[in-house]
């Protein structure tokens, strides 16, 4: 339930997302029927339907990119969660919606009296960061925190959990190709459970010492990205031989992917942005600082991922003693 103190009218942005549902679910039961409420605002509120199913969450149509309506939404509200980003797009685009759009938030926030802001950013961000994902999310940070708000900053590394893009994509990839050739192989990364993110989020909202406090979100265990794709083949059910690329052609299959329709597994951004360790630096406080010990990688995709059906997906549980076979 809500302690006295705490936030009661929250608005999510991203909250439509990956991270956002789980974000949502968790403030739903947080809210113990006391009576919080929560916006979600959309600019394709269909894009949202999954959520229609929550109590106490309201799915406005609405679009960030105009300041009006932006201050429109953030009026009312005891906090806001920033959760708005991409991982593909050219500097402009980065820069827009990293960059200017928690600018433009921070003016808002002023502007209705809003001082509490929960912001989303990512592990490795830095000015002068190899990419532009990682310079624009150095940016938006910089923009929050000159603004003089009551702001608690998250930096998770790749995230993961059932409805993920990365290890449900490799993992689909290898159904449909007979080799993995992969850029960027030895690339490492720290992935962190999408609930465990979730978590952290919503309970720096009731703890006022996270106020002015970044955040590290990590799991235990590291891995190189050739690691995760052999692993997500292998609890997949096919798995298949994966081998690294030299930079150079690296480079041009990503140059390659982006000329393809829709969005790209891999873009020449991406393998800038893999340039800098996706891991955790321990000069922060991570997510055991929130009371959260993290899950591993491990102990949770191997289930979303086994593509079996009926009785074959018991398989893994006949081993000897009845313990599960990894």
């Amino acid at each position: 339930m809500i302690p006295p103190e705490g936030p009661r009218r929250i608005l999510v942005l991203g909250g439509s997302g990956f991270v956002g549902r789980s974000v949502c679910e968790r403030l739903v039961a947080r809210s113990g029927g006391a009576g919080g409420a929560i916006t979600v605002p959309s600019r394709r509120p269909q894009r949202a339907a999954h959520l229609r199913h929550l109590p106490t969450l309201a799915l406005p149509a609405a679009d960030l990119r105009d300041d009006a309506t932006l201050a429109a939404l953030v009026a009312g509200h005891d906090a806001v969660i920033h959760l708005v980003a991409i991982l593909h797009g050219s500097a402009a685009q980065f820069h827009a919606v990293h960059a200017e759009l928690p600018r433009r938030l921070a003016a808002a926030c002023r502007a209705q009296g809003v001082r509490r802001l929960l912001h989303v950013s990512a592990l490795g961000v830095a000015p002068d960061a190899p990419s532009d994902y990682l310079r624009s999310k150095a940016a938006g940070e910089a923009a929050l925190l000159a603004a003089g708000l009551d702001l608690t900053i998250f930096r998770p590394s790749v995230i993961f959990g059932a409805a993920d893009r990365f290890m449900n994509t490799f993992a689909r990839l290898q159904s449909l190709a007979p080799v993995v050739p992969l850029a960027g192989a030895s690339a490492r990364f720290q992935p962190v459970w999408v609930e465990d993110v979730a978590a952290a989020i919503v309970a720096a909202l009731d703890r006022p010492e996270t106020i002015g406090r970044t955040y590290e979100c990590a799991g235990p265990a590291e891995f190189t990205l050739a690691e995760l794709v052999r692993l997500a083949g292998t609890w997949a059910g096919h798995p298949r031989p994966v081998f690294g690329l030299p930079d150079g052609i690296a480079g041009l299959q990503a140059r390659l992917m982006e000329c393809l329709p829709g969005e790209p597994l891999l873009s020449r951004d991406n393998l800038r942005s893999m340039q800098v360790p996706n891991v955790a630096t321990g000069t922060l406080p991570g997510l055991a600082a929130l009371g959260i010990d993290p899950a591993d990688l491990r102990g949770v995709m191997a289930d979303h991922l086994d593509g079996r059906v009926g009785p074959a997906r018991l398989d893994r549980l006949r081993a000897p003693g009845g313990k599960r076979a990894r």
